[in-house]
Protein backbone atom coordinates (compact mmCIF):
# COMPACT_ATOMS: atom_id res chain seq x y z
CA UNK A 1 0.00 0.00 0.00
CA UNK A 2 1.86 3.12 -1.16
CA UNK A 3 1.88 6.30 0.89
CA UNK A 4 2.18 9.73 -0.69
CA UNK A 5 3.14 12.94 1.08
CA UNK A 6 0.51 15.58 0.35
CA UNK A 7 1.38 18.79 2.16
CA UNK A 8 1.50 17.81 5.82
CA UNK A 9 -0.47 14.57 5.36
CA UNK A 10 0.86 11.08 4.66
CA UNK A 11 -1.98 9.48 2.70
CA UNK A 12 -2.00 5.73 2.10
CA UNK A 13 -3.95 4.31 -0.82
CA UNK A 14 -4.40 1.16 -2.89
CA UNK A 15 -5.02 0.81 -6.64
CA UNK A 16 -6.66 -2.17 -8.29
CA UNK A 17 -7.53 -2.92 -11.92
CA UNK A 18 -7.69 -0.52 -14.85
CA UNK A 19 -10.23 1.54 -16.75
CA UNK A 20 -12.41 4.42 -15.58
CA UNK A 21 -11.13 5.69 -12.20
CA UNK A 22 -13.43 4.76 -9.30
CA UNK A 23 -12.56 6.46 -6.01
CA UNK A 24 -13.70 4.67 -2.86
CA UNK A 25 -14.64 6.36 0.42
CA UNK A 26 -14.73 3.46 2.86
CA UNK A 27 -17.07 2.67 5.75
CA UNK A 28 -15.74 2.62 9.29
CA UNK A 29 -16.59 6.02 10.76
CA UNK A 30 -13.51 8.06 11.60
CA UNK A 31 -11.50 4.86 11.08
CA UNK A 32 -12.48 4.79 7.39
CA UNK A 33 -9.79 2.81 5.58
CA UNK A 34 -9.35 0.72 2.43
CA UNK A 35 -9.23 -2.64 4.20
CA UNK A 36 -12.66 -2.11 5.77
CA UNK A 37 -14.35 -3.00 2.47
CA UNK A 38 -13.28 -6.62 3.05
CA UNK A 39 -14.16 -6.83 6.75
CA UNK A 40 -17.92 -7.45 6.44
CA UNK A 41 -18.35 -10.27 3.90
CA UNK A 42 -22.01 -10.85 3.16
CA UNK A 43 -22.98 -7.36 4.29
CA UNK A 44 -21.62 -5.44 1.30
CA UNK A 45 -19.46 -6.13 -1.71
CA UNK A 46 -15.75 -5.37 -1.88
CA UNK A 47 -15.41 -3.11 -4.95
CA UNK A 48 -11.63 -3.52 -4.77
CA UNK A 49 -12.12 -7.04 -6.15
CA UNK A 50 -15.62 -6.99 -7.67
CA UNK A 51 -15.16 -4.11 -10.13
CA UNK A 52 -11.52 -4.26 -11.16
CA UNK A 53 -12.20 -5.73 -14.61
CA UNK A 54 -13.61 -2.41 -15.85
CA UNK A 55 -12.45 0.18 -13.32
CA UNK A 56 -9.25 1.59 -11.90
CA UNK A 57 -10.31 1.31 -8.27
CA UNK A 58 -8.57 3.71 -5.87
CA UNK A 59 -9.13 3.09 -2.16
CA UNK A 60 -7.63 5.39 0.45
CA UNK A 61 -7.15 5.32 4.18
CA UNK A 62 -8.54 8.61 5.47
CA UNK A 63 -6.13 10.78 7.42
CA UNK A 64 -5.50 9.42 10.92
CA UNK A 65 -7.07 6.09 9.97
CA UNK A 66 -5.28 2.93 8.92
CA UNK A 67 -1.85 3.85 7.55
CA UNK A 68 -2.61 7.52 6.88
CA UNK A 69 -1.68 10.31 9.26
CA UNK A 70 -1.89 14.06 9.48
CA UNK A 71 -2.37 16.95 11.87
CA UNK A 72 -5.60 17.65 13.72
CA UNK A 73 -6.67 21.29 13.80
CA UNK A 74 -9.64 23.07 15.31
CA UNK A 75 -10.68 24.20 11.83
CA UNK A 76 -10.79 20.65 10.43
CA UNK A 77 -14.03 19.28 9.04
CA UNK A 78 -15.46 17.55 5.99
CA UNK A 79 -13.57 19.94 3.73
CA UNK A 80 -10.29 18.66 5.18
CA UNK A 81 -10.95 15.13 3.95
CA UNK A 82 -12.17 16.40 0.58
CA UNK A 83 -8.91 18.37 0.25
CA UNK A 84 -6.99 15.12 0.80
CA UNK A 85 -8.96 13.26 -1.87
CA UNK A 86 -8.56 16.09 -4.39
CA UNK A 87 -4.82 16.25 -3.70
CA UNK A 88 -4.51 12.48 -4.20
CA UNK A 89 -6.25 12.63 -7.58
CA UNK A 90 -4.05 15.53 -8.65
CA UNK A 91 -1.03 13.45 -7.66
CA UNK A 92 -2.39 10.60 -9.80
CA UNK A 93 -3.22 13.07 -12.63
CA UNK A 94 -6.89 12.06 -12.66
CA UNK A 95 -9.38 14.68 -13.81
CA UNK A 96 -12.63 12.70 -13.92
CA UNK A 97 -13.74 9.92 -11.59
CA UNK A 98 -16.69 7.89 -10.39
CA UNK A 99 -17.08 7.67 -6.61
CA UNK A 100 -18.45 5.06 -4.23
CA UNK A 101 -19.00 5.64 -0.54
CA UNK A 102 -20.23 3.45 2.29
CA UNK A 103 -21.48 4.65 5.67
CA UNK A 104 -19.48 7.81 6.51
CA UNK A 105 -18.01 7.42 3.03
CA UNK A 106 -21.31 8.66 1.58
CA UNK A 107 -20.85 11.99 3.35
CA UNK A 108 -17.25 12.14 2.14
CA UNK A 109 -18.44 11.36 -1.39
CA UNK A 110 -21.16 14.04 -1.34
CA UNK A 111 -18.66 16.58 -0.01
CA UNK A 112 -16.34 15.60 -2.84
CA UNK A 113 -19.14 16.12 -5.38
CA UNK A 114 -19.81 19.57 -3.91
CA UNK A 115 -16.17 20.60 -4.16
CA UNK A 116 -16.22 20.68 -7.97
CA UNK A 117 -12.45 20.46 -8.53
CA UNK A 118 -12.71 17.03 -10.17
CA UNK A 119 -15.45 15.92 -12.58
CA UNK A 120 -17.65 13.30 -10.92
CA UNK A 121 -19.07 10.87 -13.47
CA UNK A 122 -21.35 8.89 -11.13
CA UNK A 123 -21.81 8.17 -7.42
CA UNK A 124 -22.76 4.99 -5.59
CA UNK A 125 -24.03 5.86 -2.10
CA UNK A 126 -24.32 2.83 0.20
CA UNK A 127 -25.73 3.03 3.75
CA UNK A 128 -25.69 6.84 4.08
CA UNK A 129 -25.21 8.15 7.60
CA UNK A 130 -27.51 10.93 8.73
CA UNK A 131 -29.27 12.65 11.57
CA UNK A 132 -31.22 9.98 13.40
CA UNK A 133 -35.01 10.42 13.30
CA UNK A 134 -35.16 9.66 17.04
CA UNK A 135 -33.03 12.74 17.75
CA UNK A 136 -30.37 10.74 19.58
CA UNK A 137 -26.70 11.35 18.82
CA UNK A 138 -25.60 7.90 17.68
CA UNK A 139 -22.54 9.04 15.72
CA UNK A 140 -20.87 11.41 18.19
CA UNK A 141 -19.77 8.66 20.60
CA UNK A 142 -17.99 6.83 17.78
CA UNK A 143 -16.03 10.02 17.09
CA UNK A 144 -15.16 10.22 20.78
CA UNK A 145 -13.81 6.65 20.78
CA UNK A 146 -11.62 7.40 17.76
CA UNK A 147 -10.46 10.67 19.30
CA UNK A 148 -9.48 9.03 22.59
CA UNK A 149 -7.49 6.35 20.78
CA UNK A 150 -5.74 8.97 18.67
CA UNK A 151 -4.81 11.11 21.68
CA UNK A 152 -3.35 8.08 23.44
CA UNK A 153 -0.68 7.81 20.74
CA UNK A 154 -0.30 11.43 19.60
CA UNK A 155 1.01 14.08 21.98
CA UNK A 156 0.45 16.77 19.33
CA UNK A 157 -3.33 16.22 19.22
CA UNK A 158 -5.27 18.34 21.71
CA UNK A 159 -8.68 17.78 23.23
CA UNK A 160 -9.67 21.30 22.19
CA UNK A 161 -8.89 20.67 18.51
CA UNK A 162 -10.79 17.39 18.55
CA UNK A 163 -13.84 18.97 20.22
CA UNK A 164 -13.92 21.71 17.57
CA UNK A 165 -13.50 19.17 14.79
CA UNK A 166 -16.36 17.06 16.19
CA UNK A 167 -18.60 20.12 16.18
CA UNK A 168 -17.59 21.04 12.65
CA UNK A 169 -18.40 17.58 11.34
CA UNK A 170 -21.44 16.39 13.26
CA UNK A 171 -23.35 19.33 14.71
CA UNK A 172 -25.49 19.70 11.60
CA UNK A 173 -28.23 17.53 10.22
CA UNK A 174 -29.18 15.56 7.14
CA UNK A 175 -25.90 13.94 5.91
CA UNK A 176 -23.70 16.45 7.78
CA UNK A 177 -21.24 17.22 4.95
CA UNK A 178 -23.63 18.99 2.57
CA UNK A 179 -27.06 20.57 2.84
CA UNK A 180 -30.29 19.74 1.07
CA UNK A 181 -29.93 22.64 -1.37
CA UNK A 182 -26.71 21.16 -2.70
CA UNK A 183 -28.30 17.74 -3.21
CA UNK A 184 -31.19 19.39 -5.07
CA UNK A 185 -28.71 21.06 -7.40
CA UNK A 186 -26.35 18.12 -7.88
CA UNK A 187 -26.53 16.71 -11.40
CA UNK A 188 -24.31 13.70 -10.71
CA UNK A 189 -26.10 10.37 -11.38
CA UNK A 190 -26.53 8.63 -8.01
CA UNK A 191 -27.32 5.08 -7.01
CA UNK A 192 -28.71 5.24 -3.47
CA UNK A 193 -28.60 2.04 -1.41
CA UNK A 194 -30.31 2.64 1.96
CA UNK A 195 -29.30 1.46 5.39
CA UNK A 196 -31.74 0.35 8.06
CA UNK A 197 -30.41 1.26 11.50
CA UNK A 198 -29.83 4.28 13.74
CA UNK A 199 -26.43 5.04 12.23
CA UNK A 200 -27.68 4.66 8.66
CA UNK A 201 -31.33 5.76 8.71
CA UNK A 202 -33.46 4.59 5.81
CA UNK A 203 -35.09 8.03 5.83
CA UNK A 204 -31.75 9.69 5.01
CA UNK A 205 -31.29 7.58 1.88
CA UNK A 206 -34.90 8.17 0.87
CA UNK A 207 -34.47 11.92 1.21
CA UNK A 208 -31.27 11.93 -0.85
CA UNK A 209 -33.14 10.06 -3.57
CA UNK A 210 -36.11 12.46 -3.46
CA UNK A 211 -33.93 15.55 -3.65
CA UNK A 212 -31.25 14.58 -6.16
CA UNK A 213 -32.43 15.10 -9.75
CA UNK A 214 -30.64 12.02 -11.11
CA UNK A 215 -30.90 9.58 -8.22
CA UNK A 216 -32.02 5.96 -8.33
CA UNK A 217 -33.12 4.37 -5.04
CA UNK A 218 -32.86 0.58 -4.76
CA UNK A 219 -34.27 -0.79 -1.53
CA UNK A 220 -33.37 -4.47 -2.00
CA UNK A 221 -29.63 -4.29 -2.61
CA UNK A 222 -28.04 -6.05 0.33
CA UNK A 223 -25.98 -9.14 -0.55
CA UNK A 224 -27.76 -11.01 2.25
CA UNK A 225 -31.05 -10.30 0.45
CA UNK A 226 -30.16 -10.74 -3.22
CA UNK A 227 -26.78 -12.50 -3.14
CA UNK A 228 -23.28 -11.25 -3.86
CA UNK A 229 -23.50 -11.67 -7.62
CA UNK A 230 -26.75 -9.72 -7.90
CA UNK A 231 -25.41 -6.93 -5.67
CA UNK A 232 -22.31 -6.62 -7.85
CA UNK A 233 -24.44 -6.65 -11.01
CA UNK A 234 -26.66 -3.89 -9.60
CA UNK A 235 -23.73 -1.55 -9.07
CA UNK A 236 -21.99 -2.55 -12.29
CA UNK A 237 -25.13 -1.97 -14.37
CA UNK A 238 -25.65 1.46 -12.85
CA UNK A 239 -22.07 2.53 -13.58
CA UNK A 240 -22.19 1.19 -17.14
CA UNK A 241 -25.48 2.98 -17.85
CA UNK A 242 -24.53 6.35 -16.39
CA UNK A 243 -20.84 6.88 -17.10
CA UNK A 244 -20.40 8.40 -20.57
CA UNK A 245 -19.12 5.88 -23.10
CA UNK A 246 -16.22 8.18 -23.97
CA UNK A 247 -14.96 7.88 -20.41
CA UNK A 248 -14.79 4.10 -20.72
CA UNK A 249 -12.71 4.50 -23.86
CA UNK A 250 -10.13 6.89 -22.40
Amino acid sequence: MPTVRLGDVDLAYDEFGSGVPLLLFAPGGMRSRSAFWAERPGEWIDPRTALVDRYRVIALDQRNAGRSSGPVRATDGWHTYVDDAVALLRHLEIRAVAVMGGCIGVSYALGFCARGDVEVLAAVLQNPIGKSPDGHDHIGPTFDEWAAALRSTRSDVTAEALASMRHNMFSGEFVFSVDRDFVRSCDVPMLVLPGNDAFHPTSTAEEIARLAPRATLVRAWHPSEIGDAAAVALIRDFLERTIPRASHQR
